[in-house]
């Protein structure tokens, strides 16, 4: 009885010395993974912390009032690109004419946060 339980306490001790040599390792692969995961989250973030200060900015934007989509939009002469604007009254008085919006500007919506209108030149 003795000859069977000696070679099952030679198999559990190989078994926790193998785990103890190979947990260390596992340990030092998870600690790198979530380092090298949190250099490209931090370049998104920085990326977005500086579109967040450019719509924060009060800009001056040039275009016609339109109608698209049910909302009053701004289309940018220039270049071509189309803004939604955030304040709908106002922007309702100068349907169809060319205007001067200041404003911020949400990059990821296209919406302009209305700040005046006033007729264009």
């Amino acid at each position: 009885m003795k000859k069977t339980k000696l070679p099952k306490l030679f198999l559990m001790l190989a078994l926790v010395v193998g785990l103890c040599v190979v947990q260390p390792r596992l340990n030092a692969q998870q600690d790198r993974q979530p380092a090298q995961q949190q250099q490209p989250d931090a370049s998104n973030q920085a990326a977005q912390s500086s579109m967040t200060s450019q719509a924060g900015e009060q800009q001056t934007f040039s275009g016609k009032v339109a109608k698209a989509g049910g909302k009053f939009v701004l289309k940018d002469t220039e270049s071509k690109a189309t803004y939604v604007l955030d304040d709908q009254d106002k922007a309702k008085q100068f349907d169809g004419q060319e205007v001067k919006v200041s404003g911020s500007l949400d990059p990821q919506t296209k919406t302009i946060r209305v700040a005046s209108i006033s007729p264009g030149s």
